[in-house]
């Protein structure tokens, strides 16, 4: 049975990135073929895509009544987004702060963040909670619209940039994402399945393995997209992606088993999970303010900063069991 359920994660892992792949990259080429700009393609099209496991996962946690794995996977995805993310991005390449993302991206995933508090503070995500987690994100999609509908031209003008992030045709593109689509559902339910079995078999709260095994799973399509965007100098991407995906994980994956399967949630999702998240979302935000103000860009000292609290965290989860 554990060896089965090994086989489950690691297939559903493996699968998961290939088709998250190739899930974002159709989806950014058709964004980007209709004139999206690119840092509204990082939040929302790549962001969306390199979510859609985090929430394909909770959607079938749900199902199988395993809200612990579907809420832990949201709140787990953040804290390993800036921690892991962002921290291995920053030590791979230097990515330069820019000003909008600071005070433009940023403030709004605060926003969000006090928002999902509000919603956990009461241990428990309802039909009510998912409506208004929902209701957040029409006014997130509706603030990007009025972004891209005042971008200035000159935020699209590099069409070597625009080349090295996609390249694909537009048919190419839509069989990209069809398939890409179809293997994650099929990956997510293996990795779900697997890790359900092995919270069983060694009397683990599926909580943690939502916030640790399952979100860094489905966290490694952001991985793949932030080290991949800073290397080709698509700055903004690389913060965008992380951001976007975050302010999706809260208002989108946390309200989903509020609408499939309500649970009462462990205390500690909140004192502890949530605590640790909205902590290192002010931590990324300092980092990047003090970067910013000495004109240098998030790199080795930052990057290592996230990732030692990345660790931290996952060391006091597992001292606590």
């Amino acid at each position: 049975m554990i060896l089965e359920a090994s086989l489950y994660i690691l297939f559903g892992l493996i699968a998961l990135v290939w088709s998250a792949d190739r899930f974002i990259s159709g989806a950014a080429s058709i964004a980007l073929n209709s004139g999206m700009s690119k840092l509204t393609i990082g939040l929302t099209i790549v962001a969306f895509g390199t979510s859609a496991p985090e929430i394909i996962v909770s959607m079938f946690a749900a199902l199988d009544g395993s809200g612990g794995i579907a809420v832990g996977n949201a709140l787990g995805s953040n804290i390993t987004n800036v921690g892991l993310v962002l921290g291995t991005t920053a030590l791979i390449a230097a990515i330069p702060v820019s000003r909008k993302v600071l005070i433009g991206e940023l403030p709004v995933l605060f926003a969000v963040s006090l928002l999902a508090g509000f919603v956990l503070y009461d241990r428990q995500v309802d039909w009510y909670d998912s409506i208004l987690l929902f209701a957040g994100l029409g006014w997130f999609l509706f603030y990007l619209y009025r972004k891209q509908v005042n971008a200035s031209p000159e935020e699209d003008t590099d069409e070597d940039e625009v080349d090295a992030l996609t390249g694909l045709s537009t048919s190419k593109a839509w069989m990209n994402f069809v398939i890409g689509l179809i293997v994650l559902l099929i990956s997510a339910k293996f990795l779900v399945d697997g890790a359900v079995t092995i919270a069983r078999v060694f009397e683990v709260p599926e909580l943690i393995i939502g916030l640790t095994i399952v979100a860094l799973g489905t966290s490694l399509p952001e991985l793949a997209a932030s080290v991949a965007s800073a290397l080709r100098g698509h700055h903004e991407i690389a913060f965008g992606n992380v951001i976007g995906s975050n302010i999706f994980n809260l208002l989108v994956v946390m309200a989903v088993p509020g609408l499939i399967s309500p649970q009462p949630l462990d205390p500690s999702v909140f004192v502890r999970d949530y605590a640790t998240m909205l902590g290192l979302t002010f931590l990324l935000a300092a980092l990047m303010a003090f970067d910013y103000r000495r004109g240098k860009p998030f790199g080795k000292v930052a990057g290592s900063i996230l990732l030692a609290a990345y660790v931290a965290y996952n060391v006091v989860l597992y001292i606590q069991l």
